[in-house]
């Protein structure tokens, strides 16, 4: 890739201009901040907040965070970092059966590996909607007293079948004007374990004719019991995830809740929760507003949790952190970096509108970043073996390659030439064809970092494939000595010493799926897995490789960008992932 490629520029971003907007207008100026998230009373009692703003990545843990993620992460995490704000890490942890802390784990590994922190103003802003429970059992309190929440007790399907549809209105439940001192201790005789799974529920009391059918009534407690992964035992009833949120937003006061485009019929609900409360005296203003933006939609990958949970559970792939899922663990497994999945979300910015980012746009950021960051290296993919004859028979020579060409201060490493190398297949042709410029019978190339060599010959096995190629060095042709130029070749090709080389398992990985939108049509998509998605090989390698340690990222020259795997490289025997070729091979 060219040093001096023109950059892209970042794309728009309209949430950073509602954030400017709310900035010079000074919205969230004086709001106080009690050190850590409460109710109105508590948060009267602080001080002016010291964050102009503050956001929220609020997952839930309940499987692992993927490219999507990425982008939710970067924006939110990027615009507190921007505009000397808190990102807080937030757990939206409000369904027991699902969540595990394995999840919770890989979540904060990979917020940090992206390089973002929590840690801010002296605190840490790590918080569990679990530890609001008892908030919001008091907030479901006050709206039942209030007169805009009951129980209702009609069956799942009574329910369905009095909602309505988009074009017909609802239907009241027969136990919606039930006295609200009823429908306080049937929400207590909930809370306390009296009734079944399933026979009752709290609903907010709004309007079932309303033409947005979230706002018919929505359920925001369910009985449930379920072993939860914080709060345990305690409680067998749970609030719905469209009530819990707008809560723990207005209890971390949030100034921005930024949520992709499925939540957007959810933003009048929200609002209509934190008016309600507030005018109860339980949340203070400023409210938090929520603003959507369109989610990430990639060619050549599937992230929905449902399809990626099948292929890891069908054996289509090795695991969560198969390199060739669109997984965060898998992408770090590939060798993918947290600059590049930055500059990716820069990239493609923030939008309303719903659109199909190409595949080829993360890989080149990826390329962008590590043509930076990586050293390059010598390795052999598909060997065969050259024998230069004339060379003497157990001597070897050092030879100066730069780590880095775009960084001299680098300096060279020394990788040693010696009688019988190893060089790719595909750089000698028997007959060659029109423009071939590599290894021929009779032909002159240069060995990289080395002399100019003339094929004198070659061997062939029994089914004809090409095994030795035979060679004479011209030896005052060496690179950086002063005959160095006086032979012109066209070709240029790499190679290791056979004698010094690393033999090692290295993991050619591609796109898992072949198609740039996997079930797509009547399609089954898993029909449209990549066949080819990976081959594992033996290349050689030249020998300072032998050293990497789990992550080392580097551009074996000529093939693309690799990276010594995370989880099966040992001290001094590492295995490689290829995360990138040099260019897009996918291109027509």
């Amino acid at each position: 890739m060219s040093a001096d490629k023109t950059p892209i520029p970042p794309a728009s971003n309209f949430i950073r201009n509602i954030v400017e907007r709310d900035l010079e207008h000074g919205t969230y100026a004086n709001r106080p901040w009690a050190g850590a998230p409460g109710d109105a009373a508590q948060q009267t009692t602080g001080t002016t907040d010291p964050a102009k703003i503050r956001t929220r990545f609020p997952p839930e843990p309940n499987g692992y965070l993927h490219i999507g993620h990425a982008k939710s992460i970067c924006l939110n995490f990027g615009l507190a970092r921007d505009y000397n704000g808190v990102c807080h890490m937030r757990f939206d942890d409000t369904n027991p059966e699902k969540e595990e802390q394995e999840y919770v784990d890989s979540i904060t590994d990979a917020v940090r590996w992206l390089g973002f922190g929590w840690n801010a103003f002296g605190s840490s802003h790590l918080y569990y909607a679990s530890n609001y429970f008892d908030f919001m059992y008091r907030a479901a309190e006050y709206l039942i007293e209030s007169g805009n929440a009951y129980i209702d007790q009609q069956t799942a399907d009574e329910m369905r079948a009095n909602r309505g549809t988009l074009t017909e209105p609802g239907k009241d439940s027969p136990w919606r004007n039930r006295p609200a001192t009823e429908s306080l201790q049937l929400f207590r005789e909930m809370r306390d374990g009296k009734h079944a799974d399933g026979s009752m529920i709290l609903r907010a009391k709004i309007d079932m004719t309303s033409p947005n059918i979230n706002m018919r009534d929505p359920a925001i407690y369910r009985i449930k019991r379920a072993t939860h992964h914080n709060t345990g035992d305690k409680w067998c009833i749970y609030p719905m995830y469209t009530f819990a949120h707008p809560v723990e937003d207005a209890l971390e006061r949030i100034t921005h809740s930024i949520c992709t485009l499925e939540f957007e019929d959810q933003r009048p609900f929200y609002d209509w929760l934190l008016e309600n409360l507030r005018d109860g005296g339980l949340i203070a203003d400023p409210l938090p507003k929520q603003y959507e933006f369109a989610r990430l939609n990639l060619t050549y990958v599937v992230l929905s949790k449902r399809k990626l949970i099948d292929l890891v559970e069908g054996h289509y792939v090795s695991g969560w952190d198969d390199p060739r899922l669109p997984t965060l663990a898998g992408a770090r497994r590939r060798g993918y970096t947290p600059e590049g999945f930055r500059l990716f979300a820069d990239r493609i910015g923030v939008s309303k509108a719903d659109s199909w980012i190409e595949y080829t746009i993360l890989e080149d950021c990826m390329r962008e970043t590590l043509n930076e960051s990586a050293e390059r290296r010598i390795a052999v993919l598909d060997p065969i073996k050259l024998v230069i004859d004339n060379y003497p028979e157990g001597q070897s020579e050092d030879c100066f390659a730069p780590n880095h060409p775009l960084k001299p201060e680098l300096g060279k490493r020394t990788v040693q030439l010696s009688k019988e190398l190893w060089i790719e297949r595909e750089d000698f042709m028997e007959e060659p064809t029109k423009g071939y410029f590599r290894l021929v019978p009779d032909g002159l190339v240069r060995l990289r970092y080395g002399y100019v060599v003339k094929c004198t010959g070659f061997e062939k096995d029994a089914a004809g494939n090409v095994t030795t190629v035979h060679c004479e060095y011209l030896p005052d042709t060496k690179s950086g000595t002063p005959g160095a130029d006086a032979i012109k070749v066209k070709g240029n090709i790499h190679w290791v010493s056979a004698a010094h080389a690393y033999a090692t398992e290295v993991r050619l990985y591609d796109r898992l799926f072949k198609e740039a939108h996997p079930g797509a049509g009547d399609r089954n998509y898993l029909d449209d897995i990549n066949p080819n998605s990976i081959n594992t090989i033996t290349a050689q390698l030249e020998l300072a490789l032998k050293d990497a340690k789990p992550e080392d990222r580097f551009q074996f020259e000529r093939h693309g960008y690799f990276v010594a795997d995370q989880k099966d490289s040992v001290a001094g025997k590492p295995v490689f992932n290829r995360t990138v070729t040099l260019r897009d091979a996918w291109q027509k």
